[in-house]
C-alpha cells in the first residue's frame, strides 16, 4: 500500500521507538522485531483499505504496543477522527502516550484501564488485534460499539471456528476480508452485536 510522505515517515518513527522500548515492554514478539514492517505495520495497514473513515471515534481494545489502532491514527492523522487506544498494562499505555506526543498525533487519546471497567465509549468504528477469541471478544465490542458502528476484528486462522463457537450467544452481522499478510487469518467485520 501506498502512503503518503508523512505517514510514511510516521510509521518509520513509531517502528523504530517499538524497537526502543521492545526489549524493556515486550510489546511484539521480540522474534518479528526484524521483521516488523511486513509482519505488524503492514498487517493493521489492511484497516485503512478496508475502512473509509471521514470522521467520528475510533476505540481500539487492548492496544498493547498499538496495534492495529495507533497505525490507524497515524494513518488517518489528517482526518477529523478521534482514536481511543485502551490499554489496562501501565507501561504499554506509557509508550502510545510517548509514541503519540513525538509524533505529534493530536488525535490520540490513551485510557489506562480494563476495557470493561470503562464507561461505554459508543464508537463508530471498534478495533482488536490478538485480543481474545471472538465469544469473549464480542462482549467488549457491544458495550463500546455505537448501534450503527462497525468492528473491524483481525483474527488468526480459526477464525472461522471462533465465528460459529460467536454464534451461540451472539446475533451479530458478518463480513470476512481474506488477509494479505497470512492467507489462513481474515479481518472481520461484525455489525449488530445482540445477545442471541
Amino acid at each position: 500500500m501506498t502512503v503518503p510522505r508523512e505517514t510514511e515517515a510516521r510509521l518509520r518513527d513509531y517502528a523504530s521507538l517499538v524497537t526502543r522500548w521492545n526489549p524493556r515492554i515486550n510489546l511484539v514478539a521480540q522474534a518479528t522485531v526484524s521483521d516488523f514492517a511486513e509482519r505488524h505495520l503492514r498487517d493493521s495497514l489492511q484497516l485503512a483499505e478496508l475502512v473509509d473513515v471521514r470522521q467520528g471515534n475510533w476505540v481500539d481494545l487492548g492496544s498493547g504496543g498499538g496495534l492495529p489502532g495507533l497505525v490507524a491514527a497515524i494513518f488517518f492523522a489528517n482526518r477529523p477522527v478521534k482514536f481511543t487506544l485502551v490499554e489496562s498494562d501501565k507501561r504499554k499505555s506509557a509508550f502510545l502516550r510517548t509514541v503519540a506526543r513525538q509524533l505529534d498525533l493530536e488525535n490520540v487519546c490513551v485510557i489506562n484501564e480494563r476495557i470493561e471497567a470503562i464507561q461505554p465509549l459508543s464508537a463508530d468504528h471498534v478495533s482488536a488485534r490478538a485480543l481474545a477469541p471472538l465469544p469473549k471478544l464480542l462482549g467488549m465490542v457491544q458495550r463500546h460499539l455505537s448501534p450503527h458502528g462497525a468492528a473491524w476484528l483481525m483474527k488468526g486462522r480459526n477464525w472461522q471456528q471462533e465465528c460459529k463457537a460467536a454464534a451461540v450467544d451472539w446475533q451479530f452481522e458478518l463480513a470476512s476480508f481474506p488477509s494479505k499478510t497470512d492467507p489462513e487469518a481474515a479481518i472481520l467485520k461484525i455489525t449488530g452485536v445482540s445477545d442471541a
